[in-house]
Formats: structure tokens, C-alpha cells, sequence
């Protein structure tokens, strides 16, 4: 009588257990095992059955009375029997409660069905992962390369693992979608899985680590010559596979990249379920990020052995981090290519969409880099900022910023690596794998971050403290705009450069020096960092020089003191540096590298409302001092205005425009204002200057004609000239900036015009002015738009006609 041949798993999990003579000296432990293991599945059987024949019973009794009240609902309407009174309140309040618990068991019955449907998907991977770690301790280093059935077999057995946790994903995205409240169920199935996995995933990266022992990798790196920056080419291991060594490889490869790929789809999917439930809006998952963010987990360990042979060369520069940063940089591009052909082909095979092996090459270079600085590097220049002396303290800053700007040229240069042979979209190519950045490093230490910015900040201080010492960065001058004659020729509204505002070099040197800061901040990963970097160092720095603009501008004393040339001097520059920071700013808010970098989408708002306020308030100083500096020199010929009513002629003449002279009363003021507004012209930047001397005009204006005593006066022919002159007097001052600078004074204007009417026709106004109804289109209709009618009405009155 033949026997039947074993099943196929059946000679799989022998030839598992024992592959050699040598294993049978096991099998009493393994027979003790399957004992023992098959005794836990009967007695699981049995509390099902047990669970399952309850449940049914119970069923069966609740379905016995269902059958029983629709019999008694289908009865006749008119047969109802008197002893079933309740017949009526089961129709209307029985059958609803009916259908629910209908529902109820039907739920019951569903989440049973999916909980033995989970149970038998997780019992299966937990299978294959008890069965890879029990053949794992089997496998040596010279097996792996070999032909080797228990190698084939713990393989296949990995990708049984993973398709395994697809079965269990697809089912848990089932259940999530449908019957989103079992969340009981899912988490219990995740916290079974994740276990699993915290196993199977050391076991793989084992295996795949052997495999590159196997294969020769590491290779033996060759010391730099660092004298010329020359390095030997180093072979590559990886390029040099033989086809059925390469096979194994790929193999493996892919094995490990399906395992990372189902553990990041569980990672994304934990976190919509994590996003989408109350419940668990503060469990675990909030904390998991898809693993693939972080790089490939394959490449990652063909870094680690390499960087552990690079350390050695490390520790004998960490005086010359510039030698640490070559050698990474020539490590990566070496095995840039081996890597980009044998590699990116298998991460296209596996489907890994979007992903790259140069930049998770590069990626897993700078972070070996970054984990080397954090541990060694930057504690020991932490150290030194801590303990630095004055003496040392320049030093210890050139160090710092030295180290960083080793960062950001390392930084660029990784980047042209992963970006090789990459076709991006250039509006899109900026801010891309910012995961590749060594400045990640300050992402965990913004301590660390804060003394960065603390040494840019100390050291532009130092700088700009220098420069301010010297008087002839403050200097205004500019020989294009101190040519006198054409001043008529040379307004220019349209600003943009530190000439065009007229402002002093130190404050194209604080331009500068910032903007420096700024773009060594924008090689931070992420905007949180470069806000916190920039507040701390290029803000600062900006608020530094602004306040000096305040106090030298208070130093002055303005509106105590006589305006001098000195002081107009000064205080014009440093309303000029003012408004060129401010324009400077502003563009710089604009651009989209500051966008969302501040509360209000901006970075500088403050600071511009400062720099705002600051040349607002200290133009008014100037304002206010030229004012009370005129009505001071011109106080007296104010008060006498109208006093020349009484003349009629001069040596027998009539008086007339052209043999009339300007008041002596009237020439000093009027000599002292021309002096303040050509000086002004010459120092002030156009735009405030066009400002500034309008804003005189008009308090001029007002405050003679608030002056005149309108009504109590007489005006003859002979003081209406008179006022007609001195006005154009004071207009020919303005009128270099403007062909009509009556519109800025335009009460004396308006009352001029009045004066100057005929007899007949101020008398008309005047009876017209005495209508309310219709003296404000009468003026209109005069062009007079400024006084009103009874100011108007006062001014006729004061008008005294000859004859």
C-alpha cells in the first residue's frame, strides 16, 4: 500500500527545521511546540463554538418572539381578540423597537464576522514572523550568497509578511470606511500588527545587512589629500555585482522597500483615521509620520557602514570641519552614479512613486553629517560660547559663523547632486526636499539656533558700531543734487536707491549687512525656524540702527532750539536713511521668500510703522520750527498790515506793482525762509521735500491771513499793493518747485482777488453775500473755494475805495 507524498508547506516547514542531520536534536522541543500551540487553537475553537451556539440560541429565542407579534400584526383588523389588548401598542410602539433590535443583532453578527475575519489575517503574518525569526539564528554570512533553499524560503516568507499586512490594511480600510465606530476593533488589530512588525522589520534589516557584508560593502575609503582636494576614485560594490549576485540583491532590496511601503500606508491611513475621530484626536497616531518622509530604509543602510569608516577620519578634524564637509561631499558624489543605475530602477519597479534614489542617497549622507555634528561638533562650540572671555569672544564668533557657512555651501552643493539629471519645474524646484538641509540640525536644538543668531547678531553690531564712528557715514552730500542752479530740474518722485533718497552710506551698509542675515536664515528647512532665526538676529539688528536714527534726530532738539544748517543737515539724513530703510522693507515684504513670516504677512511691520512715525514726527519738528522761526522774524509787519491805508502816493507818485518795493519788515523772514527751503531742498529726499515745503506754504498762508484783522482794518489802493507785492514775494520762494504756488496759499490768494475787485462789483458781492440762500454758489461761480461768506463778507468790508 503506497503512502501519500507530504503537501508542499508541509516540506517547506521541515526543510525549515531540519536542514541538516544535526537538527534533529530538536525535534522533541519543536514536536512540544506544535503541541502546545495546537491545544490553544482547540480550546479558541471551542470558546468560539461555545460564543457562536449562544449567540445563536439567543437569537433563536428572540426571533421565536418576533415570529409570534407579526402573527398577532397580520391578523384581520377586526379580529383582534379582547384578551390581546396590547395587540395596538405592538403595532405602533412594539415594531419599531422590533426593527432596531434587528439591526442590533445584524450589527453583531457583522463585527463577529470581521473580527474572525481580522483574527484569521493577523494569526497568519504572526505565523510567518514566528516562522522568519525561528530560521533566522540557521543562516550564516557565507550562506547568503549561496544557493541556498532556507535563504529562497526566508524570502518568500518576508513578502508573505507584507502581503499579509495588505490583506489586513485593505480589510481595516473596510471596516474604517464602513462602520467608522469600531474603533475599539482597529485599534486592538493595529497595536497586534505594529508589534509584529517592531519584530519583523530588525529581522529584515539583519538579512539585508548581511547581504551587503556579503557583497563587500562598506568599501575601504581612501584619505583625502587635503592639501590639492584630490581623492582617489573609490570602487563601488554595488556596480560591480555579478548578475546572479545583483539578483539577490534586487530581491532583497525590493523585499525591504514592500515593508516600508505597507508600514507607511498604515502610517497614513492611522493618521485620516486619527483626524477624522474625536477619540483618538490625542492617541498615538497623531505621532507617526509616513516613514518613506525620512528616506528609503535600504539606502539608509548602505550609509550607516560608511559612515561609520568616515567618522575616523572626523575625529581628526574637528578643528577643520572643512575637511568633515569635503569628504561627505565626495562620498556621496562617488557612489552617486553606481547608486542612481542600480538602484532607481529598482525603486520604479517597486512602485515607490515620487521617489528618488539620488535624493535618498543625498538624504541619507546629510543625515549621518547631522547626527555626527549633533553628537560631536556643535556640543563643543556650545561649550566655547558658553565659556568665552572677551578675549576670546571674536574668535568663538568666527567659528560659529564660519561652520555655518560651510553649511550653506554644503547645503547647495547636495542639492545640485540630488537634483542631477532631475527636470523640475522652476516656480516649483525652490523649497523642494528640504529634508536634505544639515541646517535640520537646529530643528532640534533651538538653543542652538538662538546662538546663531546671537553671534550674526553680535558680529553686525560690532561692525555697524564701527562705521557709525566714522562722521562721513553720515554724510548727505551728493554732488549730482548740490548744484543750486538746477534745482528746478532735478525733483525725482520715482525712488529707489540710497542716492535717490539722498541717504547716508551707513544705511545701505545696515541694508545690506541685513539682507545678509536674511539669506543665510532662508537656508533653514522650514518657516517656523527662519522667523525665529530672523526675529533674533536681522530684526534686531534693523531695530538697533533705527532707534540710533531716533536719538541722533532727539539729540537736535528741534523745537527748543534756532535752526541751524547743522541741524538741518542731520536731521534730514536721518529721515532719508529712515525712508530708505522703510522702501527697502517694504520691497522686501513683497518678495515671496517673507511671505507668512509674520502675524499679518509680514515680517517689518512693526518695524516700518516705526521708521513711518519716526520721519513723520521729525519732518513735523522741522515744520514747526520754520514756522515759528518766520512768525517770529515777520511778527511786527504782521501786526501792521494795513497800516498803509492812509498812503496814496510815494514822492508824489502812485503807488503801483512796479515802482512798489517789499515791506522792510517783510525781507528778513522772507530772506530766512529762502535760506531753510534751498537748504532743505538740497538735503531732503524729493518725495518728503514736496511735502515738506506745501505743508509750509499752507501754514504760512493761514497764519497771515489769521493775522489780518479783517473788518477792522481799511484797505486803500495804495495796502492793497503793497499786500499784492509782498504776497508774490513770498510765492516767487515756492515757485522753483511749482509754476503755481498760489494753490498752496490759497486764502491770501482768494483774498487778494477780493481786494482787488471793482467798486461796482464788490458791492454787488457783498448784497449777494448777505443772502445765505445764495452766497456759497456766488462764490462758486467766483472761483473763491476756501473762505466762506462771512469771511468773504469781512474782507469786502475791510476794502476802502478812493473817491
Amino acid at each position: 500500500m503506497s503512502s501519500t507524498p507530504p503537501s508542499a508547506s508541509l516540506r517547506g516547514f521541515l526543510d525549515a527545521h531540519f536542514a541538516s542531520p544535526g537538527d534533529l536534536a530538536a525535534a522533541p522541543a519543536l514536536a512540544e511546540l506544535l503541541r502546545r500551540e495546537c491545544a490553544e487553537l482547540d480550546a479558541s475553537l471551542r470558546r468560539l463554538e461555545a460564543q457562536l451556539g449562544a449567540a445563536a440560541a439567543s437569537w433563536l429565542a428572540r426571533s421565536a418572539g418576533a415570529r409570534s407579534d407579526l402573527r398577532r400584526i397580520r391578523s384581520p383588523g377586526g379580529a383582534v381578540d379582547a384578551e390581546d389588548e396590547g395587540a395596538e401598542t405592538v403595532r405602533k410602539v412594539g415594531l419599531p423597537a422590533l426593527v432596531r433590535e434587528i439591526q442590533r443583532i445584524d450589527t453583531i453578527r457583522l463585527y463577529a464576522e470581521a473580527t474572525l475575519q481580522l483574527e484569521a489575517l493577523v494569526g497568519n503574518l504572526e505565523d510567518v514572523a514566528f516562522s522568519i525569526v525561528r530560521q533566522a539564528s540557521k543562516l550564516n554570512l557565507p550562506s547568503i550568497l549561496r544557493k541556498s533553499n532556507e535563504a529562497e524560503l526566508k524570502h518568500a516568507k518576508l513578502l508573505n509578511a507584507v502581503n499579509a499586512v495588505r490583506d489586513i490594511e485593505r480589510e481595516l480600510v473596510r471596516v474604517s470606511t464602513s462602520r467608522p465606530k469600531w474603533t475599539s476593533l482597529i485599534m486592538a488589530v493595529d497595536s497586534r500588527v505594529d508589534k509584529t512588525l517592531a519584530i519583523l522589520r530588525p529581522q529584515a534589516l539583519t538579512d539585508y545587512r548581511a547581504l551587503l557584508a556579503a557583497l563587500g560593502w562598506p568599501p575601504s575609503l581612501s584619505s583625502p589629500d587635503t592639501e590639492h582636494d584630490k581623492y582617489s576614485q573609490i570602487p563601488n560594490p554595488l556596480v560591480l555585482m555579478n548578475e546572479e549576485n545583483k539578483e539577490k540583491y534586487s530581491q532583497s532590496f525590493l523585499a525591504l522597500c514592500a515593508l516600508q511601503h505597507v508600514q507607511a500606508n498604515r502610517e497614513v491611513r492611522q493618521c485620516e483615521i486619527a483626524a477624522a475621530t474625536p477619540a483618538l484626536a490625542d492617541s498615538k497616531y497623531f505621532d507617526k509620520t509616513a516613514c518613506l518622509d525620512n528616506g528609503l530604509w535600504a539606502i539608509d543602510e548602505l550609509v550607516h557602514p560608511v559612515a561609520s569608516r568616515m567618522e575616523y577620519h572626523f575625529a581628526k578634524w574637528s578643528e577643520q570641519p572643512e575637511f568633515i564637509f569635503t569628504l561627505v561631499y565626495k562620498i556621496t558624489k562617488d557612489f552617486m552614479d553606481g547608486v542612481d543605475d542600480v538602484l532607481q530602477p529598482l525603486i520604479d519597479h517597486a512602485r515607490l512613486a515620487g521617489l528618488s534614489a539620488k535624493e535618498s542617497w543625498v538624504t541619507g549622507m546629510v543625515k549621518m553629517l547631522v547626527g555626527y555634528l549633533e553628537r560631536q561638533i556643535f556640543p563643543a562650540f556650545v561649550t566655547s560660547n558658553q565659556d568665552q572671555t572677551t578675549a576670546v569672544k571674536p574668535e568663538v564668533e568666527s567659528s560659529w559663523m564660519h561652520l555655518n557657512d560651510l553649511m550653506i555651501s554644503f547645503d547647495k552643493r547636495m542639492q545640485l547632486l540630488a537634483d542631477s539629471g532631475i527636470q523640475k519645474i522652476a516656480s516649483l524646484s525652490e523649497g523642494l526636499s528640504r529634508s536634505l538641509s544639515v541646517f535640520s540640525i537646529y530643528n532640534e536644538h533651538p538653543d542652538w539656533l538662538q546662538i546663531w543668531a546671537s553671534v550674526e547678531l553680535s558680529s553686525a553690531q560690532d561692525k555697524l558700531k564701527s562705521g557709525m564712528e566714522d562722521e562721513t557715514s553720515w554724510s548727505c552730500s551728493d554732488s549730482q543734487h548740490d548744484q543750486l542752479g538746477h534745482m528746478e530740474n532735478s525733483i525725482k518722485f520715482l525712488l529707489s536707491t540710497r542716492e535717490d533718497y539722498k541717504a547716508p552710506p551707513i544705511s545701505e551698509f545696515v541694508v545690506k549687512t541685513a539682507l545678509s542675515m536674511i539669506e543665510r536664515g532662508c537656508a533653514l528647512p522650514n518657516r517656523g525656524m527662519q522667523i525665529h532665526y530672523n526675529r533674533s538676529s536681522s530684526v534686531k539688528f534693523l531695530n538697533d540702527f533705527f532707534l540710533v536714527l531716533r536719538d541722533r534726530c532727539e539729540a537736535l532738539q528741534l523745537s527748543n532750539t534756532a535752526l541751524e544748517d547743522q541741524s538741518l543737515s542731520k536731521a534730514s539724513c536721518a529721515i532719508n536713511a529712515a525712508r530708505y530703510c522703510e522702501n527697502v522693507l517694504r520691497e522686501w515684504d513683497e518678495d515671496t521668500a517673507f511671505l507668512d513670516m509674520g502675524p499679518q504677512g509680514s515680517l517689518f511691520t512693526d518695524e516700518i510703522s516705526f521708521l513711518v512715525k519716526l520721519g513723520t514726527n521729525y519732518l513735523e519738528q522741522i515744520l514747526s520750527a520754520i514756522l515759528l522761526e518766520f512768525e517770529d522774524l515777520s511778527w511786527e509787519y504782521v501786526q501792521n498790515i494795513g497800516s498803509w491805508s492812509g498812503q496814496t502816493a510815494v514822492d508824489d507818485q502812485i503807488l503801483d506793482e512796479e515802482n512798489a518795493g517789499v515791506s522792510l519788515g517783510f525781507i528778513a523772514s522772507l530772506d530766512v525762509l529762502t535760506d531753510r527751503t534751498t537748504k532743505l531742498k538740497q538735503y531732503l529726499n524729493s518725495k518728503d521735500f514736496l511735502d515738506l515745503w506745501r505743508s509750509i506754504a499752507e501754514g504760512l498762508d493761514y497764519f497771515i491771513y489769521s493775522s489780518i484783522r479783517w473788518g477792522e482794518l481799511n484797505f486803500s489802493d495804495t495796502g492793497v499793493i503793497q499786500l499784492r507785492v509782498d504776497t508774490k514775494a513770498l510765492l516767487h520762494i515756492f515757485r522753483p518747485f511749482c509754476s503755481r504756488p498760489e494753490a498752496f496759499l490759497p486764502f491770501l490768494s482768494e483774498s487778494l482777488r477780493l481786494l482787488t475787485m471793482k467798486k461796482s462789483d464788490a458791492h454787488y458781492l457783498l448784497e449777494m453775500l448777505t443772502d445765505d440762500t445764495r452766497s456759497n454758489n456766488c462764490l462758486k461761480h467766483q472761483g473763491l473755494h476756501h473762505v466762506n461768506a462771512g469771511q468773504a463778507a469781512k474782507i469786502l468790508r475791510s476794502r476802502k475805495f478812493g473817491g
